[in-house]
Order: structure tokens, then C-alpha cells, then sequence
């Protein structure tokens, strides 16, 4: 049993509950879900829109900057496909200096890579040997273990493979990916709200709800750090992508507002996606869930000082929330001036 770290059933659980649509249901051979694989046009934007010639942004197994250049590479239009895709993806010494150099020279397409560990004992099955054989040979190539002939394995290292990916978890996770992609290009608020919710940490209001320009600008400033930039930063930059594609499609960010915001989760709305207190950086999630609980009980505030007691907000916090309008209209203190 593999038990592994994912989020992928959490994000599509959430989709479920914001849209009502059973994830499972989902069609494995959408052609419109299938084409962001290889373009962008599903998602009504260009590749210069978006720096990229592909739309698989915050998809899960295909949305990092190595596996769009295995997209752009192969552009796949099958299912099958994208799970040779992933077993190249997740294996070691597979693609690089390997099937992907064997497929740029038009020695093998695709379909015919060695992508999985399964593919090495079924073709061999298919040629007649032995299954028990078959497998023992899977196994000493996909664990990049010598034969008993060094000079002829000699002749084979520079496409010697140190771990391959089974087919099964390529097959498990494309599923879910596919699925994930399906929200994206058809109900794309309610996938942006997942995946801002579930996947990025780095997000930061100042940054990310102030507009377009304002996400191109930092965009800019840290591709001109280079190498210099900080983790912090790099990973601000993987969400800021996420961000212009959704801005790009025509979705925006509604302003955090004190009785509509959720402490942690992101909400669509008609006009938008609604942010939650925690989007805020340095705005904690005790504070944030402390302040949702005291507006969602009773009456509204009438006063800024009434919401400091209620929620129990240090004045850092408030100040925070000042700066992002949440305190718009409203009066510091209830307490009336006899003499003013």
C-alpha cells in the first residue's frame, strides 16, 4: 500500500461542493479538456497572453515548467498519452538525454517510448518470452542494475534508466489530473477558487488581487532576479502564472469584504472570486477564523473598535484590515463626543 502526501482528492472535493458536478462523471475523452494539453485555445487566450504554449497551469502532473516543455515537445492529443507522459515525468534518466533526444530525431514517436516500467516486460511478453523472464528484465532495467555482460550493457548506458515509473500510479494520476482540467476549461471560477484555496500558499493579496498590471509588474521583477530570486519569490512567481491566466480569461478578484469573506477558503461569486481573510499575508489563520466566527454572529459592526473586542484582533491585524478596506464607512469607536 503507497500511502502518499496528495491533494488532488481534497481539490476534487471541493470542486464537487462548489459546483455540484460528481467529479467521477467527469469524461475522460473531452476533446476541449484534452487540447489544453498541446494548446491554449480552450481557454480563450493566446500563448503570449499567458507566456506559455500550452494551458496545463495548476494542473496537477502536467502544470510545472519541465513537464510544458515535455508538452510543447510531444504535444499529446491521447489519453494514453498523457500517461506516458507521466511516466517519463516521474522516472529518473527517461527523458532527458534520452526519449526525449529519440523522439526530436524522429527515431521513435511517442508511442513507441519506453515510458513506463510495465512497457519493458509486455513488449517482451509480445515477443515471446517467458512472463516470469519478461518481468526479471523489467526489473533490471528499471532499477538501472548491470547485466551479467558488462560490454554489452556498456554499448547501452547513455540510455540507462535509474528508476522507472509502474503504469498503474501514471494511470491513477493522470486520471485525476484530467479530471482536475476538466473544471478548468469548463467551470473555470470554481476551479481558480480550488485551486487558490488548496494549492497556493504563496498567495498574496497585495499582490494578486490589485489587478493585471500589477501581476505582470511583479512577474517582471522577479524574472529580472534571475537566479537571485528567493524561494519566497519563486514560488510567488508559480501562483502569479495562475493568476494572469485567470485574469486573462475574464475572471477577477472581489474585494475581501468583513461579512462575505470566508477565514480561509476562496468563494464564487457571479461578478468574481471573493478572497478569504487569510489571502492577507501576515494575517494568521486564528485571527482569520476568529474574525469570520464574530461577523457571522449577529448583527453588523458599528464600529471598528467593536470588531477588535469581538473577533480579538491584535492592532497589527487591524491595521491590515484597514489597509485592504474592510473598514470602509465604518467609525473607529461608538463612543459619541458631547462637546464636538
Amino acid at each position: 500500500l503507497d500511502i502518499l502526501g496528495h491533494d488532488d482528492p481534497t481539490m476534487i472535493r471541493m470542486l464537487f461542493d462548489i459546483t455540484g458536478q460528481d467529479p467521477t462523471k467527469v469524461p475522460l475523452d473531452d476533446k476541449e479538456t484534452m487540447s489544453i494539453f498541446s494548446s491554449t485555445t480552450a481557454l480563450g487566450v493566446t500563448p503570449e497572453q499567458i507566456h506559455s504554449e500550452v494551458g496545463s497551469f495548476g494542473v496537477p502532473e502536467f502544470g510545472t515548467k519541465f513537464v510544458r516543455g515535455m508538452l510543447v515537445d510531444t504535444r499529446p492529443k491521447t489519453f494514453d498519452e498523457l500517461i506516458r507522459i507521466s511516466g517519463l515525468s516521474h522516472g529518473t534518466d527517461v527523458w532527458l538525454n534520452n526519449a526525449q533526444s529519440l523522439i526530436d530525431e524522429g527515431t521513435i514517436k511517442l508511442e513507441d517510448a519506453i515510458c513506463c516500467r510495465d512497457d519493458i516486460m509486455i513488449y517482451l511478453i509480445k515477443q515471446g518470452l517467458p512472463p516470469q523472464k519478461a518481468f526479471k528484465i523489467m526489473e533490471f532495467v528499471r532499477k538501472g542494475k548491470p547485466s551479467k555482460d558488462p560490454e554489452g550493457w556498456k554499448k547501452h548506458e547513455e540510455t540507462m534508466r535509474e528508476y522507472m515509473f509502474p503504469k498503474a500510479h501514471a494511470a491513477a494520476y493522470v486520471t485525476n489530473a484530467f479530471r482536475i482540467a476538466w473544471f478548468k476549461v469548463h467551470i473555470p471560477k470554481a476551479y481558480y477558487a480550488a485551486y487558490f484555496t488548496i494549492r497556493a500558499d504563496a498567495f498574496d493579496s497585495e499582490i494578486m488581487c490589485q489587478g493585471v498590471d500589477r501581476v505582470k509588474n511583479k512577474m517582471k521583477e522577479i524574472e529580472l532576479a534571475g537566479k537571485a530570486a528567493t524561494k519566497k519569490d519563486q514560488d510567488t512567481y508559480g501562483v502569479l502564472e495562475i493568476v494572469l491566466e485567470m485574469y486573462e480569461r475574464g475572471i477577477k478578484f472581489l474585494p475581501i469584504d468583513l461579512y462575505k469573506s470566508h477565514y480561509k477558503n476562496f468563494l464564487v461569486e457571479d461578478d468574481g472570486i471573493r478572497p478569504p481573510f487569510s489571502s492577507i499575508a501576515g494575517f494568521g489563520p486564528i485571527a482569520a477564523k476568529s474574525l469570520y466566527e464574530a461577523a457571522k454572529s449577529g448583527e453588523e459592526f458599528m464600529s471598528i473598535d467593536e470588531v477588535r473586542l469581538a473577533a480579538k484582533l491584535g492592532d497589527s491585524t487591524v491595521d491590515l484590515l484597514r489597509e485592504f478596506g474592510v473598514f470602509e464607512g465604518m467609525q473607529e469607536s461608538n463612543q459619541i463626543s458631547l462637546f464636538g
